[in-house]
């Protein structure tokens, strides 16, 4: 789903109008640092991915296409990149979640809000929580964690084929579920 005010609020940014990158901050900042704090687990380095994220908003937004998806998609993709390169420049590998439920891991997206991008996120949650605890692990594993699939695989120790069969399933259960919302 397109919000064309966010594609609007892009197009402003890429012209240098402050007051539509502030808008975006303050629509989109609690969700990209929501997003770098599971990943990092730091306050500090998870305020610096989330200043770093719209630093690149400011310096790329004319690299938004709004018909490959939504603004919110955009940002907490490069969020997520930002924030394992900042693990890898540190030499530190991600935390492994000691949950036992990982229903957990799952509430760290905020829905403070009733944007329609709010309620695809709210969809996206439903349908995570409908798949196996399996699914989700490996699942939070590989986009939380920034886990390749060898270091998924010697993590669980499984065999690697073992860990790119059942994160494809994961993974195609999981757009089964979420098409369905």
């Amino acid at each position: 789903m397109l919000n064309s005010d966010d594609t609007q609020l892009a197009a402003q940014v890429a012209q240098g109008d402050e007051r539509a990158f502030l808008q975006l901050y303050d629509r989109y900042a609690s969700h990209i640092y929501a997003l770098t704090m599971r990943i990092l687990r730091d306050a500090n380095l998870a305020e610096e991915a989330t200043q770093d994220t719209f630093l690149k908003l400011w310096s790329r937004a004319r690299l938004f296409l709004a018909e490959r998806g939504s603004l919110l998609t955009w940002l907490l993709t490069i969020a997520r990149r930002t924030a394992l390169d900042r693990l890898r420049l540190e030499g530190r590998r991600p935390t492994l979640s000691t949950a036992d439920d990982p229903e957990e891991l799952w509430q760290t997206i905020p829905d403070a809000s009733t944007l329609p991008d709010e309620s695809r996120w709210r969809s996206m949650h439903l349908a995570v929580q409908s798949l196996s605890p399996e699914h989700r692990q490996l699942l939070e594993l590989a986009y939380y964690q920034g886990l390749t699939h060898t270091e998924i695989a010697e993590t669980l120790n499984w065999p690697l084929g073992t860990v790119k069969t059942r994160l494809r399933a994961a993974m195609e259960q999981l757009r089964r579920e979420w098409g369905e919302k």
